[in-house]
C-alpha cells in the first residue's frame, strides 16, 4: 500500500544514566532531503542515520531531531587551558610592572585566574566518544531510539497513505462515471454534429452558388467528424484509470508514476474538451478535469 510523504515519529530510550529522545518529521518534497538536528558530538553518526532513514523513505523532506541527556560522570570532562592561564598571568604581571603596582605575583591566586573565561573548559559529552567502544555503545542506544521513531513514523505514513488511496479511488470511480456518460452521449453528439455540418455545407454552397454532390458532401462531413471524434481519448483515459488502480495496489513508492499518469489524464481530458463542440460534452469534460485535479492534489502527497 502506498505511503504518505507526511509523517511524524518519536523514540525514547533510557539506559542507566543516559537517555535518547528522537523525533522524526517528514513533509512533501520532490526528492529525498535529509536534515539532522543534534548535539555536535552526534554528527559523527549522521551518515548512518541518513542511510537508515533511506531504507524506508525514498523521497520527502525529512528532519531528525535528537536530544541526549546524561547523568554519567564519564560523559563530562573539565580540563585546564594551561597555555591561556600562563598568558593571562603574564599579562597581569606586565600591567603591574608598567603601573608600579608592586609584586603582582603575590596577589594572583586561583580566584583571580578563574575570573578569566576559557581557562576552565567544560567538555560536555565529547568524552562519550573518546574511543571505538564508547562510540559503539552510544550508537547502539541511539539506534534503538531511532528504530522506535521510524516504527511510529511509518505507522502514521501508512495510515495517511491508506486515506489518500481511498480518496483517490473514490475520485477515480467518479471519473469513470463521467467517461461512461460522455461515451453514452457520443452517438447523439455525432448525429447532431453531422446534421449541423451538413446544413452548414448546404448553406455555404448556396451562398457560393456552387454544386456539391451527395457523395462528396458525405466524404467531407466524415473527415470533419473524424477530427472531432473523441473515442480514442476516452479509450486511453479508461486505460489510464485502470493503470492507476493497479499502481495503488503496489508496495513500492509510486508517487512519481502516479504523477506522470495524471499528467497523461489531463492531456486526454483537455483534448476531449477542445474537440467537444456540444455544451453538454464540454461541461462533462470540465467536470472530468476537476476530478483529475483532485486526484493530482492527493497523489502529490504519496511517496
Amino acid at each position: 500500500m502506498p505511503r504518505s510523504m507526511t509523517g511524524f515519529g518519536r523514540g525514547d530510550v533510557q539506559e542507566k544514566d543516559r537517555r535518547f529522545k528522537i523525533e522524526l518529521r517528514a513533509v512533501n518534497h520532490r526528492y529525498f532531503d535529509f536534515t539532522l538536528k543534534a548535539p555536535r558530538f552526534l554528527h559523527a553518526f549522521e551518515d548512518r542515520i541518513r542511510k537508515r532513514i533511506m531504507q524506508d523513505v525514498s523521497r520527502g523532506k525529512v528532519e531528525v531531531w535528537i536530544n541526549f541527556e546524561s547523568n554519567s560522570p564519564k560523559d563530562f570532562t573539565i580540563y585546564v587551558n594551561e597555555m591561556y592561564a600562563d598568558a593571562y598571568k603574564h599579562a597581569l604581571e606586565k600591567l603591574s610592572e608598567k603601573f608600579g603596582l608592586g609584586d603582582v605575583s603575590k596577589q594572583i591566586n586561583l580566584s583571580t585566574l578563574l575570573r578569566a573565561p576559557d581557562i576552565l573548559v567544560f567538555d560536555k559529552f565529547e568524552s562519550a566518544m573518546e574511543d571505538e567502544d564508547s562510540r559503539e555503545e552510544i550508537w547502539e542506544m541511539l539506534k534503538h531510539a531511532l528504530e522506535a521513531a521510524v516504527e511510529t513514523f511509518n505507522k502514521m505514513r501508512l495510515a495517511e497513505g491508506d486515506a489518500l488511496v481511498n480518496d483517490i479511488l473514490m475520485n477515480r470511480d467518479c471519473a469513470l462515471q463521467l467517461i461512461d456518460e460522455i461515451r453514452g452521449r457520443l452517438p447523439q453528439f455525432i448525429e447532431a454534429n453531422t446534421m449541423k455540418l451538413k446544413n452548414r455545407l448546404k448553406d455555404l454552397c448556396a451562398k457560393l452558388e456552387a454544386n456539391l454532390d451527395e457523395d462528396r458532401m458525405i466524404s467531407e462531413i466524415a473527415i470533419l467528424i473524424d477530427k472531432s471524434d473523441i473515442s480514442e481519448e476516452l479509450a486511453r483515459l479508461s486505460s489510464h484509470f485502470e493503470q492507476l488502480r493497479d499502481m495503488l495496489l503496489e508496495e513500492n513508492a509510486v508517487g512519481r508514476k502516479i504523477d506522470f499518469m495524471v499528467q497523461e489524464m489531463n492531456r486526454e481530458a483537455n483534448t476531449i474538451g477542445a474537440k467537444s463542440h456540444a455544451s453538454e460534452l464540454t461541461n462533462l469534460a470540465v467536470e472530468l478535469k476537476s476530478v483529475i485535479e483532485k486526484i493530482r492534489e492527493q497523489a502529490q502527497n504519496i511517496e
